[in-house]
């Protein structure tokens, strides 16, 4: 289908699951305010209008959105209509959210079609019931409460003005939302478990009830060029097939070399085309070698990225400014970035696959009270549909559910925080076998994680240098541990990832509240000699496979990054690549 070119994000926001039959319905929507939580007591879904026009998919606290109202808002409501395409007469309409937080309510025509907890993560309703003839008239609610500690805030400010780490709120819609027609038999989703050594895919397929009996057929390609196809009966709704390979295209960091795949469904003359991809690698972790990519030593130069924007606060204004943030983080010498505190959109992702980018995927956990166990009920299933989602992805090379989870008082302590973090490990683990898990990045020890995370703040070089000189005998004396001794309780056996570090304050700004790490730095030299001393610390020490510089960019008044908000570079890119591409010891 031709995408309109008039509307906002206009792109199609899966490339790892598209059908020609979709509709985007970014744009001008019907947008109130309801404080008093209202909304659905009082039926507003069957109100002929609303009181404001927002453009979706901006939250109404950006400035894209067309409103900049950055106060608290308990619950929002959109409303728009809309006529399907002809070609999507005769099959199932599924609507479609990137993304919208926190509690959402859908109603199409007055009538419900589904309800949705989770600010971050996608979902879908299959609304063909409830269409009419002509208009069809779409109505959502969106019940937000981001001091409730019941819910995934990241760094959304639970004060009215933000400060510190956190920052501008987001309420509601703030990812694409679209319309999709499928056959009744078609493909839900599916995982890719590529083999390097064969070579081959396995794929596990996902399809609708009403393919049973019907026919799975999945083609794998590579350039245009046909690399293996796999045939089966659908007995099931899920569906196993492996495809050997004609040809192996390793993807690699630097090089996102992808194989596409067409997804074929066919019952009673009916057929259901759908089309993703995959990337042939293997990820694996271990002290002695570090981070191995197909097998091959590669030390891992992160940088944290918080995916937030001057105009669109945590949605990308457009798909090429998700494009240049990786290519300009590759510039200056990085081959991944820690995704901080956010789910990313499913578009990231894509242009990491194909550029070659290692990520890491996290929870937006900060704002959870993970002290009540019972909270779990919320976190769980939100954090898995992320690692459903993104499972596919090649650029993923590592999940963390758990940053810095500190405590309300700011005290230590164990107990329900502790076997809440162990289960969503495991749970995780038990997800995805493929990749490694940080359980708790840089905070609570726990059993249970495959790295050791340590964040260290420390800007004086040679101070910094002597936190991890004694590694090799299970000895970290990075300031988090200073500061909570029970907290980062060093696990000699495991493979140590500084995650965070730098973060060396450039203020550009003359915004009093303006911050970055330490002292900040007078002239340029000053500040290269600061940020090659302390990286070449973690380069040179060959006990660590990974770092992590904070950060990208400058976000409002936190104004440590290598860029400003508005993604002007600091320092020339390749001053930074003259630092961090230098030979890791672990690599050598």
């Amino acid at each position: 289908m031709e995408i309109l070119r008039n509307i906002p994000r206009a792109e199609h926001p899966r490339p790892d699951a598209m059908r020609e039959c979709w509709l985007n319905l970014n744009g001008e929507w019907e947008f109130e305010i309801d404080n008093a939580v209202v909304g659905l007591d009082k039926h507003y879904e069957r109100r002929a209008a609303l009181d404001e026009k927002i453009t979706v998919p901006f939250s109404p606290e950006s400035a894209l959105s067309g409103l900049g109202y950055t106060d608290f808002m308990n619950a929002v409501c959109y409303r728009r209509t809309f006529t399907l395409p002809e070609g999507f007469a005769g099959k199932r309409t599924f609507l479609h959210f990137g993304a919208c937080d926190y509690e959402t309510t859908v109603f199409v025509n007055e009538k419900k079609v589904g309800t949705h907890k989770g600010g971050y993560t996608s979902f879908s309703f299959d609304i063909t019931d409830a269409l009419a003839e002509g208009e069809n008239v779409l109505f959502v609610y969106a019940f937000d409460d981001v001091r409730s500690g019941r819910q995934f805030a990241g760094k959304q400010s639970p004060a009215f003005t933000p400060s510190g780490c956190l920052y501008t709120r987001t309420t509601g819609i703030w990812q694409t939302v679209w319309l999709e027609a499928r056959a009744a038999a078609h493909v839900s989703s599916y995982r890719a478990f590529p083999n390097i050594h064969t070579p081959s895919v396995g794929l596990q397929v996902l399809v609708s009830p009403a393919s049973l009996g019907g026919t799975l057929t999945v083609t794998a390609s590579y350039e245009g060029k046909v690399m293996g196809k796999a045939c089966s009966v659908i007995a099931s709704t899920a569906v196993s097939v492996d495809i050997v390979l004609a040809e192996a295209h390793l993807w690699e960091p630097g090089e996102g070399r992808l194989y596409d795949l067409a997804f074929t469904v066919e019952k009673d003359g009916a057929r259901d085309e759908m089309q993703g991809y995959f990337g042939l690698r293997e990820v694996a972790l271990t002290k002695e070698k570090g981070l191995q990519i197909n097998g091959k030593t590669i030390f891992g130069r992160f940088v944290l990225d918080q995916g937030y924007y001057p105009d669109g606060i945590i949605t990308a204004p457009s798909d090429e400014d998700l494009v240049r943030d990786i290519e300009v983080s590759m510039a200056c010498g990085f081959n991944g970035a820690r995704l901080h505190q956010k789910v990313f959109e499913v578009r990231y992702l894509y242009h990491a696959d194909r550029l070659g980018y290692m990520v890491w995927g996290e929870a937006g956990n900060w704002g959870f009270d993970y002290t009540t166990f019972d909270n779990l009920q919320n976190f769980l299933p939100e954090w898995l549909e992320e690692v459903e989602r993104d499972f596919s992805h090649p650029a993923i090379i590592g999940w963390c559910p758990f940053n810095e989870t500190w405590d309300k008082n700011g005290k230590d302590y164990r107990g329900h925080s502790n076997a809440l973090i162990d289960l969503v490990y495991d749970a995780t683990k038990a997800m995805d076998k493929t990749r490694p898990v940080v359980a708790n990045s840089g905070s609570l020890p726990t059993n249970r994680t495959d790295v050791h995370d340590v964040h260290d703040y420390e800007q004086d070089p040679t101070v910094f240098r002597t936190h991890y000189e004694r590694l090799a005998e299970g000895v970290c004396l990075d300031t988090l541990a200073r500061r909570f001794p029970t907290r980062q309780v060093t696990k000699s056996y495991l493979p140590v990832f500084v995650s965070e570090y730098g973060g060396i304050g450039w203020v550009m700004s003359d915004d009093e509240t303006a911050w970055g790490y330490g002292e900040s730095v007078k002239t340029e030299e000053e500040y290269f000699a600061r940020l090659e001393g302390l990286t070449d610390a973690l380069l040179e020490n060959e006990q660590i496979f990974a770092l992590c510089y904070t950060q990208l960019t400058d976000v409002e008044h936190e104004q440590n990054g290598i860029m400003t908000y508005d993604r002007r570079m600091k320092f020339p890119a390749e001053k930074y690549r003259r630092i961090f591409t230098k030979k890791a010891a672990i690599e050598k």
